[in-house]
């Protein structure tokens, strides 16, 4: 086992990690922490993330311990900041006294001050060329290129710790398959015989044209898919727009099944269709086909590792529906088993620690 160099040899006991971002940033965030744990096994790694990350706790429990919800902080856009919850919250994470405070919140230009401010033995993480360097023993320059996986594999890098895979993760249960078939009009679904088609996301400017989804969704249907239309509770207005427009049923979860639920139902799909937000990340995690529409949100920092797998498009003129019907239609073609045949995970990716119980945008921050 490699050691954290100002640690001095020994392992760090209390580490906090700060990314309070959404479900695709945290995704791109579990190779990092999955070397954390490889490397400091018997350390307690908590997360200081948004209020929705405390199920991503549980859910990653093998690689995280706890959780601390971050009340949000003048200047990152992810959460309207609660400026009268930081002093008390700044306190309660002093008065645990880290031994290690990693910032893997992005540039650091924001964060890292705030980091600081956690009151840690050691701080690491990222900092801009030019800017506030906390620790150049325990700071790398921020990358302007590459995929994020990359860049927080540099910072676990530059710890001494060795990465342990590239891949993606998202662990599902028999709770998951639970809830998503306690849904109306999931248990007609057959195995890779449907489609997910997701035409929302978080920033409005990252959504294709709902029309284009119906010209998609009528393809898909005439090669004989169903098509479940996909989305939170705020983006139900835009799955009624397109199921509005196609000429047959479809199946409508927005607003309807939890972050599980979705897994599973993306699980057995033989396709997603998206823009470029969290659920790509999902499919590229539980390795099910995409085409992944990019509106010009740095898709050589966004998009899956693996082209083969995940089409990511993206042109300054704007994507035509027709080209995203014809890399659907390559990805449908491919030979990948029969339907109602389970995808495995990649041979890289068998489990390097036992079970632990757990104990509990944009960028440049």
């Amino acid at each position: 086992m490699m050691a954290f160099g100002p640690f001095c040899g020994a392992e760090p006991r209390r580490v906090a990690v700060f990314r309070a971002l959404q479900l695709g940033d945290m995704l791109c965030a579990v190779p990092a922490l999955r070397a954390l744990r490889g490397a400091w096994p018997g350390a307690e790694i908590v997360l200081v993330g948004q209020p929705w990350a405390r199920a991503f706790v549980t859910r990653f429990g093998r690689y995280l311990d706890g959780f601390r919800e971050f009340p949000g902080y003048p200047g990152m856009p992810e959460r309207a900041p609660e400026i009268g919850r930081l002093p008390a919250f700044l306190q309660a994470v002093q008065a645990e006294r880290f031994d290690l405070a990693i910032q893997m919140h992005g540039s650091g230009r924001l964060s890292n001050p705030l980091v600081m401010l956690f009151g840690a033995r050691r701080c690491a993480g990222f900092y801009e060329e030019g800017e506030y360097c906390p620790d150049p023993s325990s700071f790398v320059t921020w990358p302007e290129r590459g995929l994020e996986v990359h860049r927080l594999l540099r910072l676990v890098e530059a710890l001494g710790i060795r990465p342990r895979g590239e891949w993606l993760e998202f662990p599902l249960n028999e709770s998951d398959e639970r809830a998503l078939y306690a849904v109306d009009g999931v248990r007609e679904l057959g195995p890779r015989d449907y489609v997910c088609i997701h035409p929302g996301a978080s920033v409005p400017e990252r959504r294709w044209p709902p029309e284009n989804f119906v010209a998609v969704a009528r393809a898909l249907g005439r090669r004989g898919l169903r098509v479940v239309l996909t989305g939170t509770a705020a983006e139900a207005g835009l799955t009624r727009a397109v199921a509005r427009e196609l000429p047959f049923a479809c199946i409508d979860l927005a607003g309807r099944t939890d972050l599980g639920a979705v897994g599973a139902l993306l699980s057995r799909a033989r396709l997603l269709v998206c823009n470029d937000t969290g659920v790509s990340h999902l499919a590229a995690a539980l390795r099910v086909p995409s085409v992944v529409i990019s509106t010009g949100n740095n898709p050589e920092r966004w998009a899956p590792a693996d082209g083969r797998l995940h089409r990511v498009l993206c042109h300054e003129s704007g994507v035509r529906a027709d080209e995203v019907i014809a890399q659907a239609d390559d990805l449908i073609r491919m030979k990948g088993g029969s339907p109602g045949e389970k995808r495995s995970a990649p041979s890289e990716a068998p489990s390097i620690v036992p079970e632990r119980a757990s104990t509990c945008g944009h960028y440049g921050s």
